[in-house]
């Protein structure tokens, strides 16, 4: 057979990719003396590791502080058991193998077929054109995806084991899996072979000193991928840069007021909790996606809390000190510069729970200074928290506590590495393959640099969390805690709530918050907002980016599903609708002259967005 345009016998399937890649090779002693230079750093990071965890007494056996050895030691007795099952499952394999042999050498023979199995929609790792477009990328692709459905078919659904185990092995299997995949290996990825080729290996060795550089930035030998370049940005400058003032501060918090933007505002003021798993400012980043300067320009006096980074010495901070040094105080100092008893509270995530403790214990008390509560991807009801489950077992938090109560708190690190695990494509594969193997250096990305800037949690508070809430779902129940003294009853709220979910939240899933939005006694709207945890929140109407669904029953439907059954899809933002249901409200319509940071009462500490927020630890 002959090529049309050039009359050439053309190469067979592969041949053109061992020639390229010969061609690439670089000079042999440039080599050798790059190598030589890499073995030394990295025999150098080896031996101060090693030195480090000598002089600290940690053992380098390893450990299985998850439990992850014993669930897949289960997993591996009941396949035994059941060799039909295992049978059944190497058939479907070998023949979906079987199917992808036959469509190959019809391919190779000039004959289109469909492809066998094809990636999701959503899976960004088989983008390039190559994938598709070349026979031999195209085979190993869809080879992968073969191997992949069946082995996480095969472990997912075993009779016999527990809920928390099979969930377990179904995430670590799928953790295996994705970093199994060929768009992870230079040799199997055809944007990397290409820019191999093209650079002739430079990408690889700008790849390792990335990585070594990675090693070098945690001080600690671990790794530490970078997500964005950090020095892009500057809080102040170009991002967190709604003006404001710090006007009121204690050990866990400091309270910020924004300028008017507005001749006057409304007469409630508006006071937003964020979660202290995070910083503030991701309702801040730029002034085009800020939501507190979006508030702001809709009139309302604007408040928001910015958490301490903790350390060792707020070790026996508790959760109810986080109530009252943090919401309860805000509030305190939100009437004494408005001179407004009644106020519109908002809580974003962990805020968005201290929010609804904040309302339980005011109603407990009958005071009635929240007139609203907005929940932004808030659990109340933690009965199905999703793929976070799998390290809320005892195994796992008795162990989280032994790992507190040696520093006096959860290292922020640690918990980005569980959240990032959660789209490990995502947030550690693509990225993995971006700075290592490309040999690029990241992209600026505001979204990012937020997602990187980690904070510390407490001992105390962090395990009253995580026991009382996560692992004992006792905040749904009528005194099931009690904070400050007063037992918290979610049903004794009367003041209306709005919630806001996302279809597609990793952290918050939607259909668990559709629970929490049930408990509450008073009126209730529930919106559902397209993409995730932060990009279905982050979304302002000037984008017109994504949408969400309402649902106008009188009276919220029973079930998550029912929900999702009457709804109507709306095209933009959900900030919208909220500003439609805020002014709604009874007494919302009232305006006051524009009022500034402080008023008068408190004289401001700092220019926003403070010196709290500005405590990085990756350069403590």
């Amino acid at each position: 057979m002959s090529d049309t345009n050039t009359g050439q016998t053309p190469e067979k399937p592969g041949v053109e990719l061992v020639h390229a890649l010969h061609k690439a090779l670089p000079n042999p002693v440039e080599m050798a003396r790059t190598y030589a230079e890499v073995t030394q750093r990295a025999s150098r990071i080896l031996a101060q590791h090693i030195e480090r965890n000598t002089e600290q007494g940690i053992s380098s056996l390893p450990s299985d502080e998850l439990g992850i050895a014993k669930a897949f030691m289960d997993l591996s007795a009941r396949l035994w058991a059941n060799p039909f099952c295992l049978a059944r499952a190497q058939v479907g394999l070998m023949r979906d193998y079987f199917s992808l042999w036959q469509r190959s050498s019809m391919r190779m023979m000039g004959v289109s077929l469909p492809p066998v199995v094809e990636p999701e929609k959503s899976d960004k790792r088989f983008r390039d054109e190559s994938w598709e477009e070349n026979f031999l990328f195209d085979y190993i692709k869809q080879s992968y995806l073969i191997a992949a459905r069946h082995i996480h078919d095969t472990v997912c659904c075993v009779e016999g084991l527990d809920t928390q185990t099979q969930q377990k092995i179904s995430f670590f299997t799928r953790q295996y899996i994705d970093a199994l995949s060929p768009s992870n290996f230079a040799m199997t990825n055809p944007e990397v072979f290409r820019e191999t080729v093209n650079s002739n290996g430079q990408n690889l060795v700008k790849g390792l000193n990335n990585l070594l550089g990675d090693l070098l930035s945690s001080g600690n030998g671990q790794l530490r991928i970078r997500m964005t370049d950090t020095s892009a940005f500057e809080l102040g400058k170009n991002i967190a840069t709604t003006p404001g003032k710090v006007i009121f501060q204690n050990e866990l918090i400091q309270l910020i007021q924004y300028e008017p933007t507005t001749k006057t505002q409304k007469k409630r003021p508006l006071l937003i909790l964020p979660p202290w798993i995070n910083k503030y400012y991701i309702l801040d980043l730029r002034e085009k996606n800020s939501f507190v300067k979006w508030a702001t320009d809709q009139g309302y006096t604007t408040f928001i809390i910015s958490w301490v980074n903790p350390d060792e010495r707020l070790a026996g901070k508790h959760f109810e000190d986080y109530l009252r040094e943090g919401s309860l105080a805000a509030m305190d100092v939100v009437e004494q510069v408005t001179g407004q008893k009644e106020m519109h509270l908002a809580g974003y995530c962990l805020g968005g729970t201290l929010l609804m403790c904040t309302l339980a214990y005011l109603a407990a008390k009958k005071d009635k200074r929240a007139v609203s509560g907005t929940f932004l991807t808030s659990l109340v009801d933690f009965s199905e928290p999703g793929e976070l489950g799998v390290f809320l077992d005892e195994l796992s938090i008795s162990s989280l506590e032994k790992k507190m109560a040696e520093r006096g708190y959860l290292e922020g690190a640690e918990m980005a590495i569980t959240f990032n695990m959660l789209r490990a494509n995502d947030l550690i594969w693509s990225f993995v393959v971006n700075n290592y193997l490309m040999g690029k250096a990241p992209f600026p990305f505001d979204l990012l640099f937020w997602n990187s800037d980690s904070t510390r949690m407490p001992e105390k508070m962090h395990s009253f969390y995580l026991r009382n809430m996560y692992q004992n779902n006792l905040l749904r129940e009528p005194g099931g805690i009690t904070l400050l003294d007063t037992p918290i009853d979610i049903s004794k709220i009367k003041a209306p709530c709005y919630f806001a979910s996302t279809v597609e939240d990793h952290i918050a899933p939607w259909k668990t918050t559709y629970l929490g939005a049930l408990l509450p006694q008073g009126p209730v709207r529930f919106i559902l907002g397209g993409s995730g945890h932060i990009a279905g929140i982050v979304t302002p109407p000037a984008a017109n980016k994504y949408s969400y669904w309402t649902n106008d029953n009188p009276t919220l439907p029973a079930t998550p599903d029912a929900f999702l059954e009457g709804a109507t899809q709306h095209p933009g933002s959900w900030w919208v609708d909220w500003k439609a249901w805020q002014e709604n409200l009874q007494g919302n319509a009232e305006q006051v002259p524009a009022r500034k940071p402080g008023g008068g009462v408190l004289k401001p500490i700092e220019d926003a967005p403070g010196s709290f927020v500005k405590f990085r630890l990756d350069q403590a």
